[in-house]
């Protein structure tokens, strides 16, 4: 198959990485220092085994990277990138298949608004991006699970073949009739990202945490929609998922955390907690918790704010 990784960071990064090393063309899309970086150096893949360049192509739009009929699109960017990705991808032609490799629920309906084939991803795969040119893979020997299913619901044949690569490149994949079922428990556990990336861990986040869960499952739950229990997401994940160091890398956090710390002004929490809240309005749910986590990130994110520098405590003070 030949894939356009439109989003080369943490995800879209390793996972075009290990499928041009399993000899599928693959070519990554990226932007500024990053897309610099690949293109000088190339990518370079931080592993638990160690460190190494790979040669992968890359480009800085979806004009250049020639996408066309029998090209499989991976969108890898954040929620809050979406709607400009796909604007992009449409620009340079009738869209084909393209597969969210993004977390949240929103990106799906955003993308059946463009091409009829559109395929969801249960992403499990711990990765980090920090610097330009470099993506760290968290995990191994397995570098994640990623369960793939058509949207709205079922497989087609083009799930099996995106599951099939998925599964060359060394990661856990099956087809899912299902998937987005399994994506809002993924989502329930997203919730906490922002908790993470605004006050770090302890006591006080750990209370807040369970806040923000206890909302998601009322809106969840209210809203009438499809959630995996937790008891089968980790019946799921078992033992695959083995963390490793990386040599010369201290373990930052999650996705939202690594927003912050790169201070780049954006953060995907309106696509996560927002989706909660989005939820809670819609259904007539409380959602304060989520909401003011909403908000705390997105100032967070625009004051160039350090992740970890909010206390727990105040927040929870200002929840009553």
């Amino acid at each position: 198959m030949r894939f356009v990784v439109y989003g080369a960071g943490a995800v879209g990064g390793v996972l075009g990485a290990l499928l041009h090393e399993a000899g599928h063309d693959v070519t990554l899309v990226a932007r500024g220092a990053h897309l610099a970086a690949i293109r000088s150096d190339g990518l370079l893949l931080a592993t638990p085994q160690g460190e190494r360049t790979v040669g992968v192509p890359a480009v800085g739009d979806a004009a250049a990277a020639a996408v066309e009929v029998g090209t499989t699109v991976l969108l890898a960017v954040k929620s809050h990138q979406t709607h400009a990705a796909v604007e992009d991808l449409a620009s340079a032609g009738p869209l084909p298949s393209v597969v969210s490799v993004q977390n949240g629920v929103a990106n799906e309906p955003t993308l059946l608004r463009f091409t009829a084939d559109v395929q969801g991803v249960c992403v499990m795969m711990p990765t980090g991006h920090l610097e330009p040119g470099v993506v760290e893979q968290g995990c191994s020997p397995v570098p994640g699970i990623l369960d793939v299913g058509a949207v709205p619901r079922g497989t087609t044949a083009t799930t099996e073949r995106v599951a099939e690569a998925f599964r060359d490149a060394g990661f856990v994949s099956e087809p899912r009739e299902d998937v987005m079922a399994w994506k809002r428990r993924k989502l329930m556990m997203n919730l906490g990202n922002a908790v993470q990336a605004c006050c770090g861990d302890g006591d006080d986040a750990d209370r807040l945490l369970e806040l923000v869960e206890a909302e998601g499952e009322q809106a969840l739950g209210t809203a009438g929609l499809t959630v995996i229990s937790q008891e089968e997401d980790r019946e799921r994940r078992g033992d695959i998922l083995q963390r490793g160091e990386l040599p010369g890398r201290p373990r930052g956090g999650g996705s939202s955390w690594q927003s912050l710390r790169r201070g780049q002004g954006s953060i995907e929490t309106d696509y996560l907690n927002g989706e909660i809240v989005l939820l809670g309005r819609l259904h007539d749910v409380a959602t304060p918790a989520n909401e003011l986590l909403r908000r705390t990130a997105l100032r967070m994110a625009r004051d160039g704010a350090e992740p970890g520098s909010t206390a727990a405590a105040d927040l929870l003070t200002q929840l009553g």
